[in-house]
């Protein structure tokens, strides 16, 4: 009966704070698009770095619900001794591990799978520079935010950019991600040791593939762990009823 106690104290605990982070991200998300102005001038007077990220509310709003349903399945599960929603939540939580290890799968077993994805990769994103960039705010700034904090210009590289809507409407010049320090520039001015963000992020993962695989073995672990206790508190209310 101890260790019954216990685990439904960590299970409410843990969820709890999955459900207030839930809460928090939902919150941020609905005020960046509800009054995206206040939040701007706030952000920007407390962490000006961040600017480029506020249009992408909805994914706040989207990870926020998730993380919202998640810990309410869990908390309350484990608080009202539900075995439905501890059942859902074992449920969801084993898809996901699924998920990721499938993926795992094809990305170590598949090469030939993972190249064709990758290919796939590299004609949806060469598109959306050449079309939405500098046409659609939430593409440009997820795109600027990549290329500055990945130190990149492009997907494969500058060229990218050449003959694309950016390119032909501001005076044939390239975003400040291809430049020395300069909001725009000409082909001439470009910062020519700049590589594209796929080499870019390959290069990233080589360098910290061990922090990365640590991560991700961190996050397979507490799913692990989640659906353990979920499974034992299920089978333990049941036995005590």
């Amino acid at each position: 009966m101890g260790c019954f106690s216990f685990l439904k104290m960590m299970m409410f605990v843990f969820n709890g704070i999955i459900f207030l982070g839930g809460l928090a991200v939902l919150g941020i998300g609905i005020w960046v698009k509800v009054d995206g102005g206040s939040f701007v001038q706030i952000l920007g007077a407390a962490a000006p770095q961040l600017m480029q990220l506020v249009n992408v509310g909805y994914l706040c709003i989207a990870i926020g619900a998730f993380l919202l349903l998640m810990g309410f399945l869990g908390c309350c599960g484990a608080a009202k001794e539900s075995k439905c929603m501890l059942l859902l939540f074992f449920v969801i939580i084993l898809i996901l591990f699924i998920a990721e290890v499938a993926g795992a799968v094809v990305v170590l077993a598949f090469s030939s799978v993972a190249d064709i994805f990758v290919e796939h990769l590299k004609s949806w994103a060469v598109k959306n520079l050449k079309e939405d960039y500098g046409r659609q705010d939430d593409m440009t700034v997820i795109w600027d935010t990549t290329m500055k904090e990945l130190k990149c210009c492009g997907f494969n590289s500058y060229q990218d950019f050449n003959n694309s809507y950016f390119h032909q409407t501001h005076g044939q010049t390239y975003p400040a991600g291809c430049c020395l320090p300069k909001d725009e520039c000409l082909a001439f001015e470009l910062d020519t040791t700049r590589q594209g963000c796929l080499p870019a992020f390959q290069t990233f993962l080589s360098r910290n593939g061990k922090i990365v695989g640590g991560v991700a073995l961190g996050i397979c672990v507490l799913e692990l762990a989640a659906m353990a206790v979920a499974l034992v508190l299920f089978c333990q209310i049941g036995s005590n009823s």
